[in-house]
Order: structure tokens, then sequence, then C-alpha cells
């Protein structure tokens, strides 16, 4: 046994360790936290986003899509119930209750004024039999309902593929941009540096260097606005995925070289226009709503015919009184109208004049019987039904009608779809052609001023020339590339929308 002195020497060396361990664990838990945290905050940074990637996370979190989803489901729900509408619908109900004063006994169908507690028990089925294919036309109407539904969603989402592929171009420009108004910036500076040199020479006036001073301002102006530009550019793109303002977000940026783009020559409208009639949402839906308008005509159709049902049924009731008879007394006779004759005397015939004695049956009293009642009530009963529509209101005749005239609307919108696709593709096409001549006169005058501009430099350089006309040729040679950036980008646009309408989708 341990003494009391070796307790009270070890006990503090062991609290001490005790918290030394526990500081231990703190402090590594601590460690493991801030890493962790270090790990998610360099994962979210590190985060890239393509194109693609963009369009994904728009179609997941954009409400519209998410609204027409919910149609596609309900009309699939809807498909369902035309299905289920073909097997026969069973249905089970049962009453219980008491009445009073003068009423029908359910168990015998005679008037009473006795009190009662009853319950009725009932099945019932029924199943069409022949109705001139009228849940046939609702199943097919339905589905080619849903399946437009779907169609519908697919034609939301490529709307969202077009936006976000323009705000992600707009993004690229604003980058190149930012890269140009650099180059510029970089230029300006380099004439600076000897302008400076050649004014402490003396060569030139001290004006020169102001004029550069100023110039070097109007590019870096320049340059911070395209940064603006880039990071408005990329608050849109943002806004249109529905991202968070707050999150880092990183661009996977194509080289503009590397984006494939058919030639324009390949891209002929005609031929555009009939490729886009088979692969576009749009014009797939409307020939299924076309298809359901014609179903839907059949349908009406059918309210004009008889209709055969087979039906059935199982019941049985139950009925017992609130009192219970215990006892009779007679207490005298009463004479009757009938009389009997006895050696030619007649004699009137008497009753006994009985007093029945009862008391007040309990709650469970009153169910004394009730399986014998339910079995000896129960009854069955099977047959068909034939329903022949005589007059109706012209109701049938109006729906009719209202289907032929549903069925001329899906074909006006059809081709008012197509009409609208056919405008849109040749339009594209023109503007195509537009922005490629556009693109070509802006690449000769991008060439042009970038000569002149080497002219001027070394006309400068060699004293022929005063900064105003460098500094003029340098703005020129600015303009040019950024006139020459944005045609570029509108002609990549302008191609990629054409191979939408082929069917490619949006791609860079």
């Amino acid at each position: 046994m341990m003494p009391i002195a070796c307790l009270k020497i070890f006990t503090p060396y062991k609290e001490k360790s005790t918290q030394n361990n526990q500081m231990k664990r703190f402090f590594i838990l601590a460690t493991f936290i801030l890493l962790l945290l270090n790990s998610l905050s360099a994962q979210d940074t590190a985060i890239q986003w393509s194109l693609q990637r963009c369009i994904e996370y728009a179609i997941k979190n954009n409400v519209s899509v998410k609204q027409a989803d919910i149609q596609a489901r309900l009309a699939q729900l809807d498909v369902e119930r035309t299905k289920l509408a073909q097997y026969p619908n069973v249905g089970l109900s049962t009453n219980l209750g008491t009445q009073f004063g003068r009423s029908i006994d359910p168990t015998t169908n005679q008037y009473t004024n006795t009190q009662l507690l009853f319950q009725g028990l009932n099945m019932n089925t029924g199943v069409q039999l022949f109705n001139w294919g009228a849940l046939k036309f609702d199943k097919n109407i339905a589905g080619f309902n849903a399946k437009a539904a779907i169609l519908e969603v697919e034609r939301i989402t490529n709307d969202i593929s077009i936006s976000i592929a323009t705000f992600f171009l707009q993004v690229i420009a604003a980058k190149q941009q930012i890269e140009i108004a650099d180059v510029q910036i970089s230029q300006t500076q380099s004439q600076l540096a000897v302008t400076q040199k050649r004014v402490e020479a003396g060569a030139l006036p001290e004006l020169s260097t102001l004029e550069l001073d100023a110039q070097l301002a109007r590019d870096s102006t320049t340059y911070v606005a395209a940064q603006a530009s880039y990071s408005q550019a990329i608050i849109q793109l943002k806004a249109a995925i529905n991202y968070n303002m707050a999150k880092p977000f990183e661009l996977i940026i194509p080289l503009v070289a590397d984006i494939p783009l058919e030639p324009l020559a390949d891209l002929d409208p005609a031929t555009l226009y009939q490729l886009a009639l088979n692969v576009q949402p749009a014009q797939k839906a409307n020939l299924l709503k076309i298809n359901a308008a014609v179903q839907s005509i059949k349908r009406a159709k059918t309210a004009f015919y008889p209709t055969l049902s087979a039906f059935g049924t199982l019941g049985t009731n139950f009925a017992n009184a609130a009192q219970q008879i215990t006892g009779a007394n007679v207490v005298g006779y009463k004479p009757t109208a009938g009389f009997v004759t006895v050696n030619s005397n007649n004699y009137s015939v008497y009753q006994p004049d009985v007093q029945l004695t009862s008391q007040k049956r309990s709650f469970g009293q009153m169910w004394d019987g009730w399986g014998t009642q339910l079995d000896q009530n129960f009854r069955q009963s099977v047959g068909v039904q034939v329903s022949v529509p005589i007059f109706n209101n012209g109701s049938a005749k109006l729906n009719y009608q209202r289907a032929k005239l549903n069925y001329r609307t899906s074909l006006a919108a059809s081709e008012q779809s197509d009409l609208t696709l056919q405008q849109n593709i040749y339009q594209s096409h023109t503007n195509a052609i537009a922005a490629f001549r556009k693109l070509n006169a802006s690449k000769k005058t991008v060439e042009a001023s970038q000569k002149a501009y080497e002219y001027a430099v070394k006309r400068y350089e060699a004293g022929l020339s005063n900064t105003i006309d460098l500094i003029t040729n340098q703005n020129n040679l600015l303009r040019a590339k950024l006139d020459r950036l944005n045609n570029q980008f509108d002609y990549i646009f302008r191609i990629k929308l054409l191979e939408f309408y082929k069917g490619q989708g949006i791609k860079l």
C-alpha cells in the first residue's frame, strides 16, 4: 500500500501532466481545424470555371428550368393517371349512427318509431368496358404533352446556354482589352524613357516629355477602364448563372486562336433551317402538340356515343333498438272488429291488452347480434350499365368544336415558330457575313496602323516628327486593335450561333 506522503508528492505531477496533454490535444485540434479551413478555402479558390461548367451550373440553379422541370413531372403524372384509369375502381364505405322518431329500419325496410343504432357496410366496384377509345385517346394526349414538356425544359436550357456563352465571350473580350491596354502602357513607358534622355541631352523640347506623360495617363485610364469592364463582365456572368457574388470565381479562358469555328461557307442558311426543323426542341415540341390536338379531336368525338361499363356491389346492414323488452302483463281485453258465428249467433273477438315493460340498453348491449345481422343481411349485385348521351346542353358539340379550333391554333403556332426560326437563321447568317467582312477589314486596319506606328516611331527617334504625330499613330493602333478584338468576338458568337442551329450546342 502506497504511503500518503507519496500520494501527495505524485498528485501535482499527475495534474500537470494531464494539463499538458489537454493543451497538446487542443493545439492539435486547432491546427487540424485551421488546416481544414485553409484546404477548403484553397479548394474553393482552385475551382476553375469553363464555359461548360458555367452552363451546367446555370441550368441547375435557374428558376425557369426548375419550373419547367416541375411542369414536366406533372405531365408525367398525368400519363400515369391515364394508365391507371383503365383499371377498375374499388371503394369501401361504412356509416354508423342512431335514428329517432318515425323512420325506416334499414334491416327490414319497414317504418318504425323505435330508436335504433344502425350501421351499414358497402363495397362498390366499376370498370368501363367500351367507350370508343376515350381512355386510349386520353393516354395518347397525356403522352404527347409529357414529351413536349420535356422538350420545353431543353428549349429553356438552350436559351440559357446561348445567354451564358454571350456573357462568357464578353469576359474573354474584356480580358483581351486589358492585355492590349497593358501593351499600350509598356510602349508609352518605353517611348517616355527614350524621350526623357533626349530631352536631357537637349535634342527635344521638354514639351515632348509632358505630352508622353499625358499619353501615359490616358493609357492608364484605358487600362483601368478595361479592368473595370472585366470586373463588370465577371459580375454579369455570375448573375447569369446565379452564383454567389462573394465567392471567388476564376475562369478557364481559352485562347482565341484555339476556339474551333466551322467555315462560314459550310453554314448555308437553307441547309441549317432544314436541320433545325428536326433538332431544335421548340420545333419538335410543336409537332407533339399538334399530335396531342389531333388526339383531342378524336377524344371529344367519343362523347357523342354510348358507353358500356360493368359494376358490382357488396353490402350489409345492422340495426338494434335502444330499448330492451324485459316482460309483458295482460291488463285486460279489447274487442276487435272481427267476430265468429256459432249456432247462427255472432260473437265478438277480443284481444288481450298487453303492457310491455322494457329497460334502456347499455351501449355495449346495443351491439348484441352484430355479427349475426351482418351475415343475414349480406347482399351482392353485379351487372352492366349502358349510358346513352341524348341531350347534354350542347357541351359535347362545343367541346368537339373547341378541340378542332385548338388543333388549328397548334398548327398556326407551329407555322409561326418555324417562320421565326427561319428568319433568325437567315438573319444570323447575314450578321455572320457582315461580322466576317468587318473582321477582315479590321485586320487590314491593324496591319496598316501597325506599319504606320512603326514608321512614326522611327521618324520620331530620328527627329523627323514630333510627339503629337507619334501619339496619334499610337492611338490609331490602339483603336484598330480594339475594333479588331470586338469584331473577332462578334464573328465568333455569330458562328457559334449558326452551329447551335445546326444542333451542335454551344462550345468554345
